[in-house]
């Protein structure tokens, strides 16, 4: 097949919102064996190793373990890189940038997962750690305790130290389960904590007050708090680039972030916002239950199109992607985010979560995705939010049956 055929960088904007970035196109198959070889590489005689969120908020917390470890990688080619980056009039959110396979390696390996990768890379850690080495695992939480236990328990007989630092919604069976094999479980309230707020407080160190800096303005957006204008550049930042550019800077520089990586981000944000209106004006609004939802579709970034779809009226906001996958956003009307997520092979916070329906069984389902906008995932996510609308409604009126006491 013709490679430019999954590059979509040439395309009108509007044609390439539709379809998912170059990556999605290459087979597991050719990932995992990349992936497995990148891990052993970092993994063998690293003194620690860290498997963590590729958000903000998961690479702050790699950013706070490589400082305490005296670890972070020099950040001085990485703001080279960034400039040679700027130089480039064609970069395109297509070209998402990737790890360097020539950049230098931390004594503190780095390990970016989510929580569809999270048994894979402690399979990883398992696999290929030397006795004594610490770990850390930060910013995901697992649905289930089984698909990870043979990882999580052959990693706690070999290690001196396995740590968990997270924020999310935990069942409290998984974490019955995860503290009953040996590992330092500490989950902050995800209302007010971010987990890189748990790392810094849980870490047995003295960190400069940029830590604790970054530590607010990470949290300033992961909680959606939206006060302070540097923690979006510091989402934008991470999403665009490298994990390892990202800890190496943030942890030079906290959440001040130097000219050339605000030049980096001001460049790549005209195309993003662009993006942002495609997908909030092609979104319909639901009546379910007592809440409107807003649902739309495109490659955009999910938070700002869920402010977009609540200030037309939205109490929760449905973004589909190209991948296949989705985002749900809540509101101080809407906190069942992730009672939705749940139903449909996902999770995550009362007011932010998501999935990945399992409706995909071939390539034409996807080219069916493609050519709808989304149309059947939209059905089947939209069928869950009726579906937790009769649970509340259920729960209001047992309510109300019950006898007030005299």
């Amino acid at each position: 097949m013709d490679e430019q055929l999954i590059k979509s960088g040439n395309l009108p904007l509007r044609r390439r919102s539709l379809l998912p970035g170059t990556g999605f196109f290459y087979p597991d198959s050719l990932d995992e064996d990349r992936s497995e070889e990148r891990a052993r590489e970092a993994i063998e005689g690293a003194e620690a190793v860290v498997v963590t969120d590729s958000d903000a908020d998961g690479l702050g917390c790699i950013a706070l373990v490589r400082e305490m470890y005296d670890a972070a990688l020099d950040v001085d080619p990485f703001l080279e890189e960034i400039e040679n980056r700027l130089s480039e009039a064609d970069q395109s959110d297509d070209e998402e940038d990737e790890d360097d396979e020539d950049q230098p390696e931390s004594s503190v390996a780095l390990l970016a997962a989510g929580p569809h990768s999270l048994t894979e890379s402690l399979e990883y850690v398992a696999d290929y750690a030397e006795t004594g080495v610490d770990v850390f695992i930060c910013d995901i939480a697992p649905d289930e305790y089984e698909p990870i236990a043979e990882s999580v328990e052959t990693i706690r007989k070999r290690s001196d130290r396995v740590s968990w630092y997270d924020h999310h919604q935990w069942p409290e069976a998984v974490a019955e389960s995860v503290g009953e094999a040996g590992v330092d479980l500490v989950v902050g309230d995800s209302d007010e904590e971010c987990s890189t707020d748990v790392a810094l407080r849980s870490l047995d160190y003295e960190f400069d007050e940029r830590f604790t800096d970054l530590a607010e303005v990470t949290r300033d957006h992961d909680l959606w708090l939206n006060e302070d204008p540097r923690s979006k550049d510091l989402a934008d930042y991470a999403y665009w680039t490298s994990a390892e550019e990202y800890a190496a800077v943030v942890g030079a520089y906290g959440a001040d972030l130097p000219e050339s990586v605000e030049d980096y981000i001001a460049h790549r944000r005209v195309e993003k916002e662009q993006l942002i209106e495609l997908a909030v004006d092609r979104a319909a609004y639901k009546s379910i239950g007592p809440w409107t939802v807003g649902v739309t579709y495109g490659r955009c970034s999910q938070n700002e199109v869920a402010d977009g779809l609540q200030e037309a009226g939205a109490d929760a906001a449905v973004i589909v992607k190209p991948s296949g996958s989705a985002s749900i956003r809540g509101s101080e009307t809407f906190e069942q985010a992730h009672l939705v997520a749940r139903q449909v092979e996902g999770g995550g916070h009362p007011k932010a979560a998501g999935c990945k329906p399992d409706i995909y069984d071939d390539m034409m389902d996807y080219a069916y995705h493609w050519t709808t906008e989304g149309e059947t995932t939209k059905r089947v996510i939209l069928a869950a939010f009726r579906r937790v609308a009769e649970d509340v409604a259920a729960e209001d009126e047992a309510e109300q049956d019950e006898p007030t006491a005299e």
